[in-house]
């Protein structure tokens, strides 16, 4: 096994070279967005924030650091005014583009360094004012808020070298600005960028979560929609047994048939056992969870009575009322008797988990051919259990019964305090011609 040995000398070199390359291009592309800082907050006011700083920022700065220029550093009048306003003015830049305006002002800032360098009654502290301190710092928040983080470094490094190499230039005049400068800028640079990465962060989590509730939604939804098509399955498959049985014996039970007949008769039996066979088959693919077939025969408004029974057992005192109309209806189909039940199910269940020891009210009302089911319930005698037991499928899966029936679903609070659901069902009576 050879020894692990350190790279050789030229491919550090070209390590280093290459890190540094990398940096200097960070220095001259900036990111993308242009907006401005602060631009995606809600409030009105956190938006303008950054605009009414940067200008109350320059119209401080600019005078102060005139005064501070001509006076402790003896720099004529308007030359410390235009150097003053190269130093503070890209604060205004800063709000939409921070690294342009940090490349305007570090050459203000190094070009304030080199004339007050040379002038023979420089009072102030050397080489970096104390304006031109204040607006170096508020342009790295700008930068921390905005540009990458290899950016971010770059930037404080040139700041570094750029104050070491100053300050050596002129030892004897050097100040602790230079080291103040370093420190805040890092200190100042470092805090923003992880103020901005948590932000990000928290951003990234929100879209997730919508993205899973609407995720869920979907779940939900094909979830209630397969659970619908298995009990309709159900309900086809009855009729279509009754077909097959019925044409495979006509010829038994009817005399004197032509075999035109005969052979009409047998081709309905062999269409009507190959579409049970397929909708079989359909309906494997829809038990997706594995779960064996429900032989139970599916309620109807027959099965109401003891529904309401039960959800009298849970606390919940229900009473059930159905007006002559509905009986006058006649038999109706099974897809209505089987929706009218599950939303009346569904319904009791939410009184259940939501308003226990309430009183709940099923109305059953005919107009017409359609069929009205109305749920009501009090306000709860005690507090329910948010959520409860439920799978959030309730509303949704009324939604789907009413909206395979081309029906209409109505849900709300009441004025009592208590909550109504209403669905208008189409009504096929057994022997009619679907419209």
């Amino acid at each position: 096994m050879k020894p692990l040995l350190p790279p050789p000398v030229p491919a550090l070199l070209q390590r280093s070279g290459d890190q540094l390359v990398d940096l200097g291009r960070a220095l001259l592309v900036p990111v993308e967005d242009r907006s401005a800082l602060m631009s995606g907050a809600q409030r009105a006011w956190v938006r303008w924030l950054p605009y009414v700083l940067a200008v109350a920022a320059v119209a401080t700065l600019v005078p102060v650091g005139t005064v501070v220029l001509a006076d402790n550093y003896g720099l004529a009048g308007g030359v410390a005014g235009g150097l003053a306003l190269v130093q503070s003015a890209p604060l205004l830049l800063a709000v939409t583009r921070p690294l342009q305006a940090w490349w305007v002002m570090a050459g203000g800032t190094v070009l304030g360094a080199v004339l007050t360098a040379g002038s023979p009654v420089a009072a102030g502290p050397w080489p970096w004012p104390v304006p031109t301190l204040l607006g170096y710092v508020f342009l790295m928040v700008a930068l921390a808020l905005r540009e990458r983080g290899r950016t971010l470094f770059a930037v404080w490094l040139v700041t570094l070298v750029t104050s070491i190499v100053v300050s050596d230039l002129h030892q004897p005049r050097a100040g602790e600005t230079a080291a103040v400068t370093v420190a805040l800028s890092g200190a100042v640079l470092l805090l923003g960028w992880s103020v901005r990465g948590r932000g990000e962060a928290q951003r990234l989590l929100a879209e997730q979560e919508q993205i899973s509730e609407a995720e869920r939604e979907r779940s939900t939804l094909l979830e209630e929609r397969a659970r619908i098509a298995r009990e309709l399955h159900d309900v086809v498959a009855h009729h279509m047994s009754v077909i097959t049985v019925q044409a495979d014996s006509a010829p038994y039970r009817i005399g004197g048939l032509p075999p035109e007949a005969v052979e009409e008769f047998g081709t309905i039996a062999t269409a009507a056992r190959s579409s049970l066979t397929e909708m079989r088959r359909l309906l494997g693919v829809l038990r997706s969870d594995g779960a064996a077939p429900d032989r139970a025969p599916q309620p109807g408004l027959a099965q109401l009575g003891g529904l309401v029974e039960t959800v009298g057992q849970a606390g919940v005192r229900a009473e059930l009322t159905v007006a002559p109309e509905v009986t006058e209806l006649g038999e109706l189909s099974q897809a209505v008797g089987l929706s009218a039940y599950r939303i009346v199910q569904e319904a009791l269940a939410n009184v259940v988990r939501h308003a226990p020891g309430a009183r709940a009210e099923v109305r059953l009302t005919a107009v017409g051919r359609t069929l009205l089911v109305a749920v009501e319930n009090s306000p709860g005698g005690r507090p329910g259990v948010e959520g409860g037991e439920g799978t959030g499928h309730g509303l949704v899966g009324m939604r789907e019964r009413v909206r395979l029936l081309s029906g209409r679903l109505e849900t709300g609070a009441t004025p009592a305090g208590g909550f109504l659901v209403t669905a208008e069902l189409p009504v096929n009576v057994l022997g009619d011609t679907p419209r």
